[in-house]
């Protein structure tokens, strides 16, 4: 991933290694200010002005990927190498990443068929995860 933003011709800024290196450490999906919170932990002298610049630019380079899971505000994450799919749970807001090899056959069959260029693909689902589907249902029947 560095290697890409070296290509570009952009500078490697210290900023820019550290932004990038909390987000890929990451399991979670991290908001810009949760992000600037655990950046700012490492460097105090790093503004979240500072954050949301090198978090465009990163997107801009395809290395981070913006999700709204549900939400208004965004949630980053590095790019990783398998495409990956999420899950949000209306209850309790948690995000399960998934694989679906489906989608991407649909997506290369759709491209062959059209002549299209995908440039970004999204697959979001909502509803209620194990736990508090489990949760919900027992208290349904703890009512009757």
């Amino acid at each position: 991933m560095i290697a890409k933003l070296q290509g570009t011709g952009r500078r490697l800024t210290r900023q820019r290694q550290l932004v990038l290196r909390v987000l890929q450490e990451s399991d979670e999906h991290l908001d810009a200010e949760t992000l600037y919170q655990q950046v700012k932990r490492r460097d105090q002298r790093i503004s979240l002005a500072t954050v949301y610049r090198t978090l465009s630019v990163l997107k801009e380079l395809g290395l981070v990927e913006e999700h709204r899971l549900g939400e208004e505000h965004g949630h980053f994450e590095a790019v990783q190498d398998v495409p990956h799919y999420h899950f949000t749970c209306v209850a309790c807001g948690r995000v399960i990443e998934f694989e679906a090899p489906e989608v991407t056959e649909v997506v290369r069959t759709f491209r062959q068929q059209e002549q299209a260029s995908v440039t970004d693909v999204h697959l979001l689902l909502s509803g209620f995860c194990s736990r508090c589907r489990s949760e919900t249902e027992r208290n349904n029947h703890d009512d009757n």
